[in-house]
């Protein structure tokens, strides 16, 4: 783990944006997408967004969501096909250029969340049909259920995504039964993979969201896998014993900020409060530890101007 005086220093050096002239720019939450043909370059910025808002900037977060694709990438590669071709820095990915789906294929094995679209926020709501899901009475906040459910979305240009059942994405044409089939297959063969593998490393993957797209006739995975940004990561050994008595699980993933939101009034809508910085090191804080026990691997970073890091790294593959 870094020291708290690395975090702290690298509060005025968190990459918040990029503006390299490399193909077409495409900026989404927290990746600057560069599109050129048959390739793309993925830099994965600082930011941090929560209820679809960009709230501010964490120290190392996208060093750390990069390395953790990446590692989960390799991992899974046998799985199904994914995007990767290179990582020539801890925050870029260059990958091949893939035609989208309209869907997020999101699943979850426990009900829990604060967000709108969250199982748990809809149960409390008096929702029963969650996504196409038929859901039991008597569930309780953070419990496991039977087997994991798929809960798709869609990916909203503008504004909030929906979440919909997968009968929904049929009909409505966002893809056809034979894709859908085997966007979901994966998407469990996935989750079921990454459940088994944290186990060993003491963390519980809670859900998570996949993406995929086409390349050639085939069904490749895109954008991230398992890091704290798109998937919820619980302590195991401490699980039962707090939810035995009401209490909230050890959490490594972005939910920690969005609860703080939460607390303070903000789901979403109105003006964001500012996050101070002790709130910003601790999310750091998580993210590192995040990465740490899903890889094995010792998170290492200094203090630097990533910036001027990546200009170089991508000068030196002739990008720039």
């Amino acid at each position: 783990m870094l020291s708290d005086s690395i975090l702290k220093n690298q509060l005025k050096r968190t990459l918040d944006k990029t503006s390299f002239k490399i193909g077409k720019k495409y900026q989404g939450k927290v990746r600057d997408n560069y599109i050129l043909n048959s390739k793309r370059v993925i830099i994965t910025t600082d930011r941090i967004s929560a209820f679809d808002r960009v709230l501010c900037s964490i120290p190392f977060k996208g060093q750390v969501l990069n390395q953790t694709s990446a590692f989960w990438f390799e991992k899974t590669k046998n799985i199904v096909k994914n995007h990767v071709v290179d990582v020539p820095d801890p925050n870029v990915m260059i990958v091949k250029e893939c035609r989208p789906y309209p869907v997020e294929m999101v699943v979850r094995g426990y009900i829990t969340g604060v967000t709108t679209t969250s199982a748990w926020y809809n149960y409390e709501r008096g929702v029963r049909n969650f996504c196409g899901n038929m859901l039991p009475e008597g569930l309780k906040k953070n419990q496991k259920f039977d087997k994991p459910i798929i809960t798709p979305s869609t990916k909203a240009m503008h504004g909030h995504d929906e979440s919909i059942s997968g009968k929904e994405v049929i009909k409505r044409k966002l893809v056809d039964e034979a894709t859908y089939k085997k966007m979901e297959k994966a998407a469990l063969a996935l989750f079921n993979f990454g459940i088994k593998h944290v186990a060993k490393n003491n963390l519980m993957l809670v859900d998570t969201k996949y993406e995929f797209g086409e390349l050639n006739g085939d069904l490749v995975l895109i954008d991230e896998i398992h890091t704290p940004d798109s998937s919820r990561f619980w302590i195991k050994d401490t699980y039962t014993k707090l939810f035995s008595k009401g209490q909230e699980p050890q959490k490594l993933d972005k939910e920690y900020v969005r609860q703080w939101l939460a607390n303070k009034g903000f789901i979403g809508k109105g003006k964001i409060p500012q996050i101070p910085n002790e709130v910003k090191i601790e999310a750091a804080k998580r993210y590192i530890t995040a990465y740490e026990m899903i890889s094995g691997n010792a998170f290492k970073a200094k203090n630097e101007n990533v910036l001027k890091r990546i200009e170089g790294k991508l000068r030196k593959i002739n990008l720039l």
